[in-house]
């Protein structure tokens, strides 16, 4: 779709505003237009909008791209709006299907991620559920399996085993990282170069990047695959898709950013999260590790790490980061980026938190100290 923002009008802009509404999140204006084409996408409308990324982990723009509309249409949703059953083919995705997941987990059955989409882990620990509440266990969500997670959800909580799953499999699967499947994701690419400096651009300076640390995951036994080539670009769909099918163990998204404010610098991460409670903890973690590890070797300036609930983030079956390396709109930073001795440290920094993420924690160094023993 095309991307709305202040000024643009007709049907689309009355469609946000009519959800916007029922959200309410905008209020009814004293003289609304008769026809929706005549819907204009004024002050209040983007102050809603910004609102409502905010409370979603979605970048605060103001504007409604794809990502942004998906979220709107899947908050109309409540749980027992109507019948939820797994399609593999179009997977339900909504806010009704989020608070089913947080059902389920509290009542401590695995459902996978709290991503408000119906996969099949969900319907597996949907159905364990109506084995043993003695439901029909066919996975489809309706009347009599909403009564018995209300009645149930009242009494017993604390589940949450995907937390204590995700944290065993690390200390279950060694420090090594030989046979390890790692991806990794060059921002930007194709007709989408982002930020432009001088001659280089953004998605040029995080392709030489990722390569980097593909050359040295790979000297460490990793299996690492990137998203895209030099001059190719790809959908978040795409990447994410990819990141899935190769059964990946990690997936790190790598980044440069821009801003028009004069003092927007440093570096951040961002792991999924809604900010409510729902996260990937190994996601969490592996976020902390690689922007404490790029900030201690580079000296650049801490902007900490996030949840969100980017595409790229959640839609990963992994866990999965996006580190922004620093700002090429900023005069220190950009001096610095462009540098490829900075670019190797990044690098550095960044096969250093992989390795943390696997080793236990008595044997975990600090920061910005751990290096990668030559392989013999």
């Amino acid at each position: 779709m095309d991307v709305l923002r202040p000024g643009s009008t007709g049907p689309a802009v009355a469609e946000v505003q009519a959800m916007l509404r029922s959200l309410g999140l905008l209020t009814d204006e004293p003289e609304r237009p008769e026809r929706p084409d005549d819907a204009g996408y004024d002050a209040a409308t983007e102050l809603a909008v910004r609102h409502f990324q905010q409370v979603r982990g979605l970048s605060v723009d103001g504007r409604v791209g794809d990502e942004t509309y998906r979220a709107l249409h899947e908050a109309r949703w409540s749980l027992g709006d109507r019948l939820l059953r797994f399609d593999p083919e179009r997977p339900s995705r909504g806010d009704d299907v989020r608070r089913l997941q947080e059902l389920l987990l509290e009542l401590g059955y695995d459902a996978g991620r709290a991503d408000g989409m119906l996969g099949a882990d969900t319907e597996l620990g949907l159905r364990a559920f109506q084995r043993d509440y003695g439901l029909t266990a066919d996975g489809t969500c309706g009347p009599a399996t909403l009564r018995a997670l209300k009645q149930l959800g009242r009494r017993v909580t604390g589940g949450r085993p995907q937390l204590l799953r995700q944290s065993a499999s690390l200390v279950d699967s060694g420090p090594h990282l030989i046979g390890r499947v790692i991806v990794i994701d060059p921002g930007h690419g194709g007709a989408d170069s982002g930020y432009t400096a001088g001659e280089t651009t953004e998605a040029d300076l995080v392709f030489d990047l990722a390569s980097r640390i593909e050359g040295r995951l790979a000297a460490a036994g990793a299996t690492v695959y990137l998203t895209r080539g030099r001059t190719v670009g790809q959908t978040a769909e795409d990447r994410t898709a990819f990141a899935n099918q190769a059964r990946a163990d990690l997936f790190l998204s790598l980044h440069m950013e821009a801003h028009g404010s004069a003092h927007a610098r440093g570096v951040a991460s961002y792991y999924y999260g809604t900010g409510s409670g729902a996260s990937s903890t190994v996601g969490e973690e592996f976020a902390n590790l690689v922007r404490r590890e790029v900030i201690a070797r580079t000296g650049m300036l801490d902007c900490g790490s996030h949840p969100k609930t980017w595409d790229i983030l959640r839609m990963t079956r992994m866990p999965a980061v996006r580190i922004d390396c620093g700002y090429l709109s900023h005069p220190v930073d950009r001096l610095l980026l462009l540098d490829a001795r900075l670019r190797s440290t990044v690098a550095q920094a960044v096969v250093a938190a992989v390795q943390r993420l696997f080793l236990p924690a008595d044997a975990d160094p600090a920061t910005g100290t751990f290096l990668l023993p030559a392989r013999g």
